[in-house]
């Protein structure tokens, strides 16, 4: 639970909060809600929306003075309440410019777009736990001008600004299937702290799917209103809204989805009569003057829900549009709500003439604030999961680990128990980290806890399908942190999720866990013990989804030679590689987790080799931010197997960078490996430099018990090279050397006198060149570069690796990667020669096949 038990939210844009009332409903406190024009926001007092009136802020939220006062409410917050962080700000901006209601769209449209860049910048101000937008379904491709003056997408404003501190979701749902008897697509966003985000995914937070209201279902009940100006007495806002007259006949005969202008005689279609002549009026929409019908769900609410010339406004059976109650009824909004501040019983008891008078003055203006609202039930859902979510805010390793010892759960029995019971209210999510920080196998079976964070990433990635069944593949599902995640992002379909792993254990805990879910009904889970790699599946899946393991299979392990007989790469010994052969085979679509190395190690040539001919849509580069705790750099890879390459979608999580690539050119197989952020400055300095012209030595045999202070030879490290790679180094307490004795047998000797060498330091993003000095030895730490052509460096080109300009090509070079910077057959590649002059092309040399393999070997 947070500290303090108070839920706080601020609204922006909040017009008369027929939406967040869904947030006061399940016990939220309003801190602070803004809205431009003042009757709306007196609608939210009315409704007791704030504790403190000087949380009613009107005005226009770009001018400074209204955002002060915005900021002085948090403060009053902390003070007065004790709330060290708000939870949540809801943002729901006018949408002109993006709605295709509008037909009116004024050459205002993208600075009017920008108030969505006001609400993204106080969101990053107040930095609540989650966020929510609300707008039309163009919402997110929408152009809107961003902070630093460029007009782009909005998607890639609330990336640049939010994308770094929250996990984020956007969809685009209809209010009616989620309890509103309303259809009507909106774009909802919902960002999720990334200090909660392993806690509940944004996923999680979306409403759940409900079956679809009728209209007969919802306001059937109510009294059937015949007579003009006819009111309920029981309910003032259920009246008959009058309209001329002369007009009633032009629906008096229509049925259920007819239109008067439907009807035969011209008399009784809408017109003007002028000259003495009916003039039919023009029909631009074909739901005007539309009747409804009572066994289907209720049509879009728009603001101009009073004239039956606009969009789907007339009842099913009465010659009238639907009253206020009606409207609130599909909007779902309570009898609690108050659009004045008088009660309903005294509204009920007025006389009917000061009725009518209530309803000239006020019917207008609720009305146009229903046409604005988000259901009162769709924000309700989701304040009631945010809530929920907020009672379980993360726990960290540590005291992580002291559950584990003081409850025993090393032991899997007890492991189980505890799980069952759940003594200590934990969530889900924690109760998955327990499981897997507690199996003392995971080691064994390379089974690290994945992450909501990483997983929600992936299915943001995963494509949709117009498929009403789908059947899925998880691998090695270990205690079923996939499940959730994938039943939410293929909700409303027919699914059929078979989970496999190894350890019975694994999938009896994952069972466990699952049963803190709400998995429906169209869901079913099939849990099959066994390998993978040996199981025999009789489908094939539309999509095989999930994080294998990652650990190279011991050279006399029987089952290794087995596992690359029905392999295609049977260079490696890793076990990830076997998973993603096998799933290739059995996927249509298949996404999994994968060591990074897999962009440019010599052992996943072949792997790189035959996914090029693959449509590869997706790469999502998690860095080591993948797996918390764990040093290990990992991606996503999104296959499409049924169709051909053409565009990968490249995401940078660590880095913030997002592309789109021509798969051939990002798999250009000129380059010795994938190259997966290239660019034109890449290609600028490709056309700059010779490649392919040195091999590469490493030592792997000098360790620190052969080295001391004193010897006969000097060792020189990384440190001893200077930054720009014109000096040797002395560095007390560093510098290293070895016994003649000591270092006779080894494989680096044969370089001790050799001065046509070169050395560049491992493990860096600072490249630099200098000749190998005689009577000199490396460690690891440094590479020897051997010219395969008796090449001598002019101190020009040596010079060349240690500029900044060299250095960024050589980030993109080596795909930003931090663990595997070692230089080695493949990567020495790109230790090119400066020209005097540029090449036609990029890359004009390449690594043949059996110099690779040579290479690789010598590495």
């Amino acid at each position: 639970m947070k500290p303090n038990n108070k839920l706080t939210y601020i609204s922006l844009f909040s017009s008369a909060g027929v939406g967040c009332y869904g947030f006061k409903l399940e016990g939220f406190d309003c801190v602070a809600t803004n809205e431009l024009i003042a009757r709306r926001l007196d609608i939210q007092r009315y409704n007791k929306k704030c504790k403190y009136e000087s949380g009613y802020i009107c005005g226009d939220i770009t001018e400074s003075s209204t955002k002060s006062a915005l900021y002085s409410q948090i403060d009053l917050w902390q003070k007065k309440e004790k709330v060290s962080r708000i939870d949540v700000v809801v943002a729901t901006p006018p949408c002109q410019g993006m709605s295709v209601a509008n037909h009116k769209k004024s050459s205002t449209e993208i600075v009017r777009n920008s108030l969505v860049i006001e609400s993204i910048k106080i969101i990053k101000q107040i930095n609540p736990r989650f966020f929510i937008f609300e707008n039309v379904p163009a919402f997110m491709k929408t152009i809107c001008t961003d902070i630093d003056g460029v007009n782009k997408t909005i998607a890639e404003a609330i990336e640049n600004s939010l994308g770094a501190k929250y996990s984020y979701v956007s969809r685009i749902i209809n209010f009616k299937d989620y309890g509103a008897c309303s259809s009507r697509q909106r774009t909802v966003v919902i960002g999720v702290s990334k200090d909660c985000a392993d806690e509940v995914s944004p996923l999680e937070l979306y409403p759940d799917l409900v079956a679809e209201k009728t209209l007969r279902q919802v306001i059937g009940a109510l009294k059937p209103l015949k007579e003009f100006g006819e009111i309920d007495e029981n309910d003032i806002y259920h009246s008959f809204r009058v309209y001329p007259e002369h007009m009633r006949v032009w629906v008096a005969d229509i049925k259920e989805g007819q239109s008067a202008f439907d009807n035969t005689e011209d008399c009784k279609k809408p017109h003007q009569v002028k000259d003495g002549k009916i003039v039919i009026n023009q029909q631009k929409n074909g739901d005007k003057y539309k009747r409804q019908y009572w066994d289907k769900v209720g049509p879009c609410i728009h603001t101009r829900n009073d004239q039956m010339a606009s969009q789907n406004t007339i009842h099913p059976c009465d010659d009238r549009v639907f009253s206020i109650r009606e409207l609130m009824m599909m909007m779902t909004v309570p009898y609690s709500f108050k659009w004045v501040n008088t009660d309903l019983d005294t509204l009920n008891h007025l006389p009917y003439a000061k009725k009518r008078a209530f309803l000239k003055k006020e019917e207008i203006k609720i009305r146009q604030s229903l046409g604005e609202a988000v259901p009162t039930a769709i924000f309700q859902s989701i304040a009631k999961k945010m809530a929920e979510a907020l009672r379980h805010l993360p726990i960290n390793t540590a005291t992580i680990n002291k559950i584990i010892r003081e409850y025993g759960l090393s032991d899997i029995e007890k492991l189980k128990e505890f799980i069952a019971e759940n003594v200590l209210s934990l969530s889900a999510a924690t109760l998955g980290k327990i499981a897997e920080m507690a199996n003392t196998s995971r080691t064994d079976n390379a089974a690290f806890f994945t992450s909501k964070t990483l997983i929600t990433e992936m299915m943001k990635s995963l494509p949709d399908t117009d498929q009403e069944t789908i059947r899925i593949l998880e691998p090695s599902v270990g205690v079923g942190n996939f499940i959730p995640l994938i039943v939410k992002k293929f909700e409303g379909k027919r699914v059929i999720l078979d989970v496999v792993d190894i350890d019975k254990h694994s999938l009896e805990i994952a069972k466990l866990i699952l049963t803190n879910y709400d998995i429906p009904d169209s869901c079913t889970i099939n849990y099959i013990t066994d390998d993978f790699l040996l199981h025999d599946f009789e489908e094939r899946y539309n999509y095989i989804i999930g994080n294998p393991p990652f650990y190279k299979i011991a050279s006399n392990n029987t089952l290794l030679s087995v596992y690359r007989k029905q392999s295609i790469n049977r260079d490696t010994t890793n076990i990830c590689s076997f998973f993603l052969d096998k799933a290739l085979t059995i996927g249509n679509y298949v996404a999994l987790v994968f060591p990074k190395f897999l962009l440019n190690t010599p052992e996943f040539t072949k792997t790189r080799e035959y996914l090029s001919e693959k449509a590869v849509e997706c790469i999502i580069d998690f860095g080591e931010k993948g797996f918390p705790g764990v040093l290990v750099e990992t991606l996503a890879i999104f296959i499409n197997n049924q169709r051909r390459p053409s565009n990968t979608r490249i995401t940078s999580i660590t880095h913030g960078i997002y592309l789109n690539q021509p798969q051939s050119y990002i798999f250009d197989r000129k380059l010795p490996y994938w190259i997966i952020y290239r660019n034109s400055e890449f290609d600028k300095v490709c056309k700059q430099l010779d490649f392919n012209v040195f091999r590469v030595f490493r030592d792997r045999q000098i360790t620190n018990k052969l080295l001391s202070d004193v010897g006969d030879i000097r060792v020189l490290k990384s440190r001893n090279i200077s930054d720009d790679g014109k000096t040797i180094l002395d560095i007390d307490g560093y510098d290293s050397y070895i016994s003649s004795a000591s270092a006779r047998p080894l494989s680096v000797f044969e370089y001790l006198q050799k001065d046509n060498v070169y050395l560049t330091p491992n493990m860096t993003y600072k490249p630099r060149m200098m000749k190998k000095p005689k009577n000199t030895l490396v460690n690891g730490s440094l590479a020897i570069l051997v010219p395969k052509n008796d090449i001598v460096l002019t101190e020009e080109q040596m010079k060349y690796f240690s500029t900044s300009e060299y250095r960024r090509f050589y980030h993109v070079a080596r795909n930003y990667q931090t663990r595997s910077l070692n230089v080695d057959a493949c990567s020495v590649f790109f230790y090119g020669l400066l020209r005097k002059e540029e090449k036609s092309a990029p890359i004009t040399e390449m690594l043949s096949e059996q110099e690779n393999i040579q290479l690789s070997i010598l590495d």
